[in-house]
């Protein structure tokens, strides 16, 4: 059954906050990876965007940033002729369930949202759109559904959720979340089967997230709803939520807030071709490779190298007689880093602001 036949179109809901450390240098605060064309020629925002662009079974999007990024969310999606988007600021980050929280109160109790981070990449977009097809009708009756992506081996990067008993053909209840397992525990996962990485996307009814949140953590859906009632809106401008009882909502993620707490969560499996980007050994992971698998974009030249990871954006990088580096030149900063340590990359983040503050 598709949102069209059904008669209600599903509110799309993208999220763009994010401080993007886990991509420096080319990703910062300022410019996180959303808005960075890391596959392709267009940004991660973009194809997020168009990916619900079927009008048929989607509503405009709702979009959740920051106020820093405003100019930046804007023409991008302009750029790919969505031209006025429901764009809601927040004034301070809190983490996704507040964000999600301020989207539910603005789409209203009967909207249907299909929450999606704005920089994961989906390679089969079909199987995708298949996904939420089949977690449409379990909405209905009440389910809050997250999208399980089906591993392809055992990933320390990601969190995990249990498939548990089957409630309807292709879905099945949400038994346990785990966040980001150690290496044993996840080659284990994938041994066992059953397992599959919490992709961070989620299919619900509003009224049914918001009566989760009024249960599990009532905190952030009063600070949520108290910030939309004061909130200010120019005519056709972003929803400004109002800071002070914006600030009074926990940072929580949507995970600990909801998903892990709720009776009626159910995942849905889906092969997508998905990753979050979320370190250069992904990006590695996905870029098109020369005959000795070298990822190689912009000033850079590979000698007698292999397995590397090379990106330039500023002066000219040549390795020569290297295996398994990743190396990542800005016209500020320059990354060397063996592959297989990209996680390590915020904690190199953390410590040049620890610097930059003495």
């Amino acid at each position: 059954m598709s949102g069209a036949e059904s008669g209600m179109r599903i509110t799309p809901v993208i999220l763009s906050g994010g401080s993007g450390s886990r991509l420096w240098p080319l990703s910062s605060a300022a410019r996180p990876k959303q808005f960075l064309a890391l596959s392709g020629g267009m940004t991660m925002l973009q194809r997020t965007a168009l990916r619900t662009g079927d009008g048929a079974r989607f509503a405009d999007p709702i979009l959740v940033g920051g106020a820093a990024h405003a100019e930046a969310i804007i023409s991008q999606l302009a750029a790919v002729g969505i031209a006025t988007p429901r764009l809601i600021l927040e004034p301070v980050a809190r983490n996704t369930a507040p964000a999600i929280a301020l989207a539910a109160l603005a789409a209203g109790e009967d909207a249907v949202l299909l929450v999606m981070p704005s920089d994961h990449l989906i390679g089969d977009e079909a199987a995708f759109l298949k996904g939420v097809e089949a977690a449409l009708p379990f909405t209905r009756e009440g389910w809050i559904v997250t999208f399980g992506i089906v591993p392809s081996h055992g990933e320390t990067g990601y969190g995990y959720v249990a498939r548990g008993a089957e409630i309807g053909r292709g879905i099945f209840r949400a038994d346990r979340f785990v966040e980001k397992p150690n290496g044993e525990t996840a080659q284990r996962f994938y041994d066992e089967g059953g397992w599959l990485w919490n992709g961070g996307i989620f299919l619900f009814r509003a009224s049914d997230l918001l009566a989760a949140l009024a249960t599990h953590a009532p905190a952030v859906l009063e600070a949520a709803a108290a910030a939309m009632a004061a909130a200010r809106r120019d005519e056709d401008g972003p929803i400004l939520p109002q800071a002070e009882a914006f600030q009074r909502s926990p940072s929580i993620s949507i995970d600990h807030a909801v998903m892990e707490k709720a009776d009626r969560v159910a995942t849905v499996p889906v092969e997508m071709d998905w990753s979050d980007i979320g370190s250069w050994d992904a990006l590695h992971n996905i870029g098109p490779r020369d005959e000795a698998g070298n990822v190689a974009t912009g000033h850079v030249l590979a000698i007698d190298s292999r397995d590397c990871l090379l990106r330039s954006d500023g002066p000219r990088v040549v390795a020569v007689g290297v295996h398994d580096l990743i190396v990542i030149a800005t016209k500020e900063n320059i990354l060397v880093l063996p592959r297989g340590e990209g996680q390590r990359v915020k904690d190199v983040v953390e410590m040049l602001r620890l610097r930059d503050e003495d």
